[in-house]
């Protein structure tokens, strides 16, 4: 078959901006109704989300939003052995990358007598969000609670939407219990995300919100994040970037494009490459590949939004990708690590013939919560850190602050702020002079 995919051949830098659009479509009917379903929540709490329940997930819940501990037993009994195992086994390696991000405090005498500290200390109460619709992504629990665990979060509850049997899927329930994640809700979308930021009688207000989601509730936590909660990134559509020379298996490459145009129709894959014959021949493996594929309309949909780039060399490879700056990235050319060391701007990168995007998204140990639509210039992929805050200590001593305290005073005094400066003379039995000129 012929997919309509664009194809670039050598196009001028003056085009890069435009090749690296998203294509993100007007979004106002979603911020309205968005803003509708906030305001709801706000006020009218678990009787809004109970009607949304019914009206997005046609289920009615009698028995309230969360899910019981027999739920959760039975839940258990329902994921097949195998299942467990792979999800035990991807646990245990997710768990171990968190951990070794661990940071020492760190603590300095910047001057004799005044010590300065930093640590680490974790979010107390945190709201992870993990998506239904088109499948359950029991891997997404895994990629938020095993953090919020090592990072030693005290309070972690879980929102995800029913299904059609007003129950929430058994396998993000299974992991969510493996994870030590007790408060489980059935509640799903911008709703889910609006429960968490205000609270309500049955979800208690978190301080942090973590997760993807479509575009309402990306839209929910963006608006929410602007004065009610902390949020963990921007997040959209998923999107891969496959760089690639003659070296590279045109089967693996069309692999990669369709396990990431799999996710929805607005996902986007995009191959760079130094030869248009491997543009033709990675076009002609994915043609091949998508017809045996269960999700194939939502796939071509989403190919009809990828690009195929050929460049002239390895340095407008690097150059091209640090400027679209992708969430997934993988490398499969000749010497893989010298291109990836120059790699400024991606969520994740995969190096290599043999590191598919796949292994990230599931058991590698990396996180797969990532930025999307060029955030990853600025931001990075969920990991430890995000479930904790930096706080940082002082102490001085009588010898210490004598020490510091002209410089205090002298700079408080230059900017007008008398008390300041007072703070140290009292301490230290002196009387404030202006410095000279003020």
């Amino acid at each position: 078959m012929t997919l309509n995919m664009e194809k670039q051949v050598c196009p001028d830098r003056s085009q890069w901006p435009a090749l690296c659009s998203r294509g993100a479509s007007d979004d106002a009917q979603v911020e309205q109704g968005v803003r509708d379903i906030l305001n709801a929540v706000r006020t009218r709490g678990d009787e809004a989300l109970l009607a949304f329940a019914e009206r997005f997930d046609k289920v009615f819940l009698p028995q309230g939003l969360k899910v019981t501990p027999e739920e959760i037993r039975e839940a258990q009994a329902l994921v097949p052995a195998a299942l467990q195992d792979a999800i035990r086994k991807a646990w245990d390696n997710i768990r171990r990358f968190h951990e070794a991000q661990r940071s020492a405090p760190v603590r300095v005498e910047t001057a004799p007598g005044v010590v300065c500290w930093q640590k680490a200390v974790p979010i107390r109460r945190v709201g992870l969000y993990v998506p239904g619709g088109r499948a359950p992504l029991f891997s997404t629990v895994l990629m938020l609670a095993v953090p919020a665990r090592v990072a030693g979060c005290e309070d972690i509850l879980l929102c995800s939407p029913p299904g059609p049997d007003g129950r929430v899927h058994p396998a993000v329930v299974f992991t969510a219990a493996l994870c030590g994640v007790t408060d489980i809700y059935k509640v799903g979308g911008a709703q889910a995300v609006a429960a968490m930021a205000y609270g309500t009688a049955s979800i208690p207000r978190r301080d942090k919100i973590f997760g993807p989601g479509n575009r309402y509730v990306t839209k929910a936590k963006q608006l929410l994040g602007l004065s009610e909660v902390s949020i963990d990134m921007p997040a959209g559509p998923s999107e891969v970037m496959v760089l690639a020379d003659a070296t590279a298996d045109p089967a693996f490459v069309a692999a990669d494009f369709l396990s990431q145009a799999e996710h929805g129709p607005d996902s986007q894959s995009v191959l760079v490459c130094t030869e248009e014959g491997v543009a033709d021949a990675v076009a002609e493996a994915v043609a091949a590949q998508v017809e045996g594929l269960s999700r194939r309309e939502n796939i071509l949909r989403s190919l009809s939004r990828s690009r195929l780039v050929v460049l002239p060399d390895r340095d407008a490879v690097v150059d091209f990708a640090n400027e679209y700056a992708p969430e997934h990235l993988i490398v499969s050319m000749a010497d893989p690590w010298d291109i990836a060391d120059r790699i400024t701007a991606a969520g994740s990168v995969f190096v290599g013939p043999w590191s598919p995007e796949s292994a990230g998204d599931y058991a590698s140990g990396t996180n797969h919560t990532l930025p999307t639509g060029g955030w990853a210039r600025s931001c990075s992929g969920l990991g430890l850190d995000a479930f904790q805050r930096k706080m940082t200590f002082q102490e001085l001593t009588r010898e210490g602050l004598q020490g510091l305290g002209e410089t205090i005073r002298a700079m408080a005094l230059a900017e007008g702020l008398d008390a300041h400066a007072a703070a140290v003379s009292v301490r230290l039995g002196q009387s404030e002079t202006a410095p000279e000129g003020k």
